[in-house]
């Protein structure tokens, strides 16, 4: 399309429902996520409020007063947030499953994987990481509930956080 030619209806209305689809997507994330968001203030108050909202026509109608005020702020900002949010969120997951993978494999009796953890985390505590392991295999073994992979994971997510 030229620069001078004027957009059709059409373009101008996927456009705003584009933008209405964005003001909704931000509308489900948490508060401290949106505050954290370059935005102008009124967008911000007006998501905020969402959060508040339950009811269904009342809900429409303030994602649609999002969605209007999409259309008079800059959506890029916005989208690169959004954008940095879900890479994060993915990061996140992966580093979930791979704490999971470790907890797994040490109550299966993984030794050398026992050995690669404390070496890439030295300051852990080796008794304890051993004594959660030992819980956990004991654990895995006997078939009963499962706190000590739970406690297992916890530690292990500490480490992780720890670095």
């Amino acid at each position: 399309m030229a620069e001078n030619e004027p957009k059709s209806k059409s373009q101008i209305k996927r456009e705003m429902l584009a933008l209405q689809a964005l003001g909704e997507r931000l509308a489900e994330l948490s508060a401290e996520r949106i505050n954290r968001i370059e935005m102008p203030p009124e967008l911000r108050d007006a998501l905020l409020e969402a959060k508040t909202i339950r009811t269904g026509e009342a809900r429409r109608r303030q994602l649609q007063y999002i969605g209007a005020l999409m259309r008079e702020a800059d959506p890029e900002p916005i989208r690169k947030a959004l954008e940095a949010i879900d890479k994060g969120d993915r990061q996140e997951e992966l580093r979930f499953k791979e704490l999971e993978r470790w907890r797994d494999q040490l109550a299966e009796g993984n030794e050398d994987l026992l050995g690669e953890i404390l070496g890439r985390f030295p300051e852990a505590d080796r008794q304890t990481l051993r004594q959660l392991v030992l819980n956990a295999r004991k654990e895995r073994e006997g078939q009963t509930s499962p706190k000590a992979s739970r406690a297992l994971f916890r530690f292990l997510r500490g480490l992780s956080n720890s670095h």
